[in-house]
């Protein structure tokens, strides 16, 4: 095991080398000034359309399975889990508090990325032999760039099967018997073979019901969470202005050791912020764009608008939320890590704090295994077809007890270097085809500015 670890940590030190955050926050920022921060100056029309797509289209004039609303819920259900809670900690433990900053930054060209993938899904997507709307890295890869291109696509879609089963299944298994253990003492074992029903219950439904069961799931455990964050914000309100000078001033400089904080060098506030913060969001990793690909839409960029909201939602609304309650409660200084460390400054600000980032992480981590599920399985389709789903599904869910009781540690560092894995063909891919990205924005909303002249004449 020693051997594999080391073996896995130096393709880590390699894929997330400065390279890889300069290609994450190149790509990202060469997307929004090609956009003209259009994903930025349009966030309103952005929560306009997602209220406007919360209802399924029945009649079936919109080609795709889910509703617009349930397919960002679904890939929330994805982004929204233990980076949220344990990946900021981590972050802020490693970077010290400058990581948020440099998290806030990887969000903001982030919305960009996302924004540019959900158009190319849904522009490029195809229909497989039941009748479904299918798309990704992998289809926009083939149908967009051509058959010269195919092994990335197949590059990508071999990274992301794999990759599923680390980010999107056992470090989140391995996250929920941690916590449950820790503040309710339920055997790690115990939490695996619940977690097991529970996933196999919704995933022999297939996309539609996981949808159904994040789009209820996710904006209430989202409102729960962004809540009890904020108190532990209010309870600290005096910290707040020093907190945040803290954050933009150690996102430039060194911090020096103090309390159980061992110090930390820029170059660790940035990679960490940058990791953490893909990690949580997702954006350049190519796997929310699956999800958007059922959306029922006829307009690429209609669920581009929609999809880019993820990445302010999870990252620059719950990161946030967790990174400030961290650093205005004093806790990022205690030495604890990871969601010990988010418990820690839960619990000295809210009565039962612990046992609420518990219960939080736990759900949103459930989630997560059913979002990544979708993206997975996907990926195992396009490599191998149909056939394949359903012995997939079946190892997905034997695979979550065994990561309920795995190295916690291990699992992050794998996780951590597939995800870069599955980042690298995917940015390639945008960049190559930014063009019809830009070219399908602008017609959008030339063909909406003129609709508006018609209407108010």
């Amino acid at each position: 095991m020693e051997g594999i670890t080391e073996f896995v940590s130096t393709i880590n030190g390699f894929v997330w080398g400065t390279p890889m955050l300069v290609m994450i926050l190149g790509v990202g920022l060469f997307l929004s000034f090609g956009l003209r921060l259009m994903p930025i100056l349009k966030l309103g029309t952005g929560f306009k359309l997602l209220w406007s797509g919360r209802i399924p289209d029945k009649d079936k004039q919109m080609k795709g399975e889910i509703s617009p609303f349930n397919a960002l819920m679904t890939s929330l259900s994805a982004t929204i889990g233990t980076g949220n809670i344990a990946g900021v900690a981590t972050a802020i433990f490693i970077g010290g508090p400058g990581a948020l900053f440099w998290m806030w930054c990887t969000a903001l060209v982030g919305m960009a990325t996302k924004f540019s993938e959900a158009v190319l899904a849904v522009k490029y997507r195809e229909v497989d032999d039941n009748g479904n709307h299918i798309g990704g890295p992998m289809y926009y890869i083939k149908n967009g760039l051509g058959s010269k291109w195919a092994w990335l696509g197949t590059a990508f879609a071999l990274f992301g099967s794999f990759a599923g089963f680390g980010i999107g299944n056992t470090v989140q298994a391995n996250s929920v018997a941690d916590a449950l253990n820790s503040n309710f003492g339920v055997p790690t074992w115990v939490t695996g073979l619940v977690l097991m029903v529970l996933v196999g219950a919704v995933l022999m439904g297939g996309i539609k019901r996981i949808a159904d069961v994040a789009g209820k799931l996710v904006p209430l455990m989202t409102v729960f969470y962004i809540a009890a964050g904020l108190s532990v914000i209010v309870v600290n309100a005096a910290a707040i202005p020093d907190a945040i000078a803290l954050i933009v001033h150690s996102a430039f400089n060194p911090v020096a050791a103090q309390g159980g904080f061992a110090g930390a060098a820029v170059w660790a506030a940035v990679r960490f912020g940058v990791a953490r913060g893909v990690f949580s969001n997702e954006a350049g990793l190519g796997s929310a764009p699956i999800a958007h690909a059922a959306a029922q839409t006829n307009n690429p960029v209609a669920q581009g608008l929609v999809a880019m909201l993820g990445t302010f939602i999870d990252t620059l609304v719950v990161c946030t939320i967790t990174g400030l309650a961290i650093v205005v409660s004093g806790a990022w200084t205690s030495g604890e890590n990871g969601a010990a460390l988010t418990s820690y400054a839960f619990s000295h600000a809210l009565p039962m704090g612990n046992y609420i980032v518990a219960i939080a992480l736990s759900i949103f981590a459930f989630t997560t295994i059913l979002g990544w599920s979708v993206y997975s399985e996907k990926c195992v389709q396009y490599l191998f077809g149909v056939r394949a789903v359903k012995p997939f599904r079946a190892i997905w869910v034997i695979v979550v007890p065994l990561g309920a009781v795995s190295s916690l540690d291990f699992i992050w560092l794998l996780a951590d270097t597939l995800n870069a894995m599955m980042a690298i063909p995917n940015l390639i891919a945008l960049s190559l085809l930014s063009p019809v990205v830009f070219g399908l924005t602008r017609e959008y909303f030339i063909k909406k500015r003129q609709q508006e002249a018609e209407a108010s004449s």
